[in-house]
């Protein structure tokens, strides 16, 4: 990861104003980096917080989807998602895979505002950063002969 990272910034329904408050926090320390969001979370922030952000669709709509694919596409390096673990959600399949995908590929992850603290306030924020990526295609390459 360089040293301006691309960060995701996602939240549920419920957790917006929760994201958002973050946001205004850290308006500072965000404005440094690349923020890309989801539909109507990416627009609150543009809007209430002041900062430039590249939306994707709503996470219902495939949002979720694609900052997974992005990730996967190294183009987001760090994800920062107040998902709403008491409400049942229509694309649930989907942030369970948007949450594999930042595990399988070792992205930093905050899916609360104590880790999104956490995170922010880390020197390595600022820094240029080496990944460490397992490589999974060894088990999922087969000897077809045995």
């Amino acid at each position: 990861m360089k040293t301006q990272k691309n960060i995701a910034l996602i939240a549920h329904d419920h957790r917006k104003a929760d994201l958002i408050d973050w946001c205004e926090f850290n308006a500072g320390t965000l404005s440094k980096h690349n923020l890309f969001g989801t539909g109507t979370t990416g627009q609150m922030i543009a809007e209430e917080v002041g900062l430039d952000i590249t939306r994707f669709n709503s996470g219902p709509l495939g949002g979720d989807l694609q900052i997974g694919a992005a990730i996967t596409e190294n183009k987001i390096n760090m994800m920062i998602f107040f998902w709403d673990p008491l409400q049942a959600q229509p694309h649930d399949v989907d942030v369970k895979a948007l949450l594999r995908i930042g595990v399988l590929y070792n992205i930093p992850m905050a899916c609360n505002r104590s880790s999104a603290d956490f995170i922010i306030s880390s020197n390595l924020i600022g820094e240029e950063y080496d990944r460490f990526l397992v490589d999974y295609r060894q088990r999922f390459s087969k000897d077809i002969n045995d």
